[in-house]
């Protein structure tokens, strides 16, 4: 008799190479805040205030991260109608999320903000653009921030797109998997820049 031979689950190549974007992108954003706190404390450095859409937005990321959870249980038990609800509920707030974005980035150069200089001395300034270093890694950080997000709007827009199909003749949740694992990835390194720049000010 022949000893059973058990498979090894192999994970789908797609979702590895997702795994690996993700953690390219993770690291350089640790680099890109390591190298803002290292230049902020040699000091000219411009102290921005946290805009209150960044709040707002903070808690819709969060909301759509469970809705896009449970749309990718609910395409798992087959409850498609419950699945389409939810899919559309987080392209909702995906584009929410995205508009709050970007009006609080202009707001962090319409809101006066307190310069710190070489010496010490704060004062404050409402001059949008200064050219001080800190809009610079500012720019960098939350234009590479806006990308990964409309990258995500893009892939929720398609999840949308999916479920309203009439003939669905395969049930296969692994691209659903993915943009879940995705948007997932896009909350957590919102939190992880919303905490840093709430705590570097």
């Amino acid at each position: 008799m022949k000893p059973a031979v058990t498979e090894r689950r192999k994970i789908h190549p797609h979702k590895f190479a997702l795994w690996l974007a993700m953690g390219s992108i993770a690291m350089m954003f640790a680099g890109m805040t390591s190298a803002y706190i290292v230049r902020m404390g040699q000091g000219n450095w411009r102290i921005f205030q946290m805009p209150v859409e960044f709040y707002f937005s903070t808690a819709v990321i969060v909301v759509s991260s469970f809705t896009i959870g449970f749309s990718l249980w609910a395409f798992r038990k087959r409850k498609m109608p419950l699945y389409r609800v939810l899919a559309t509920t987080t392209l909702a707030l995906g584009l929410l999320f995205g508009v709050l974005q970007v009006l609080g980035f202009y707001q962090l150069y319409a809101i006066p903000q307190a310069l710190t200089l070489a010496n010490g001395t704060t004062i404050m300034q409402s001059v949008r653009l200064t050219g001080n270093p800190a809009e610079s890694f500012l720019f960098i950080i939350f234009g590479l921030h806006l990308a990964h997000i409309l990258g995500g709007i893009v892939a929720l827009s398609i999840v949308f797109w999916r479920a309203y199909r009439k003939n669905v003749k395969v049930y296969n949740a692994t691209g659903l998997e993915i943009v879940a694992t995705y948007w997932h990835f896009v909350d957590v390194l919102w939190i992880y820049l919303f905490l840093f720049f709430l705590l570097n000010r």
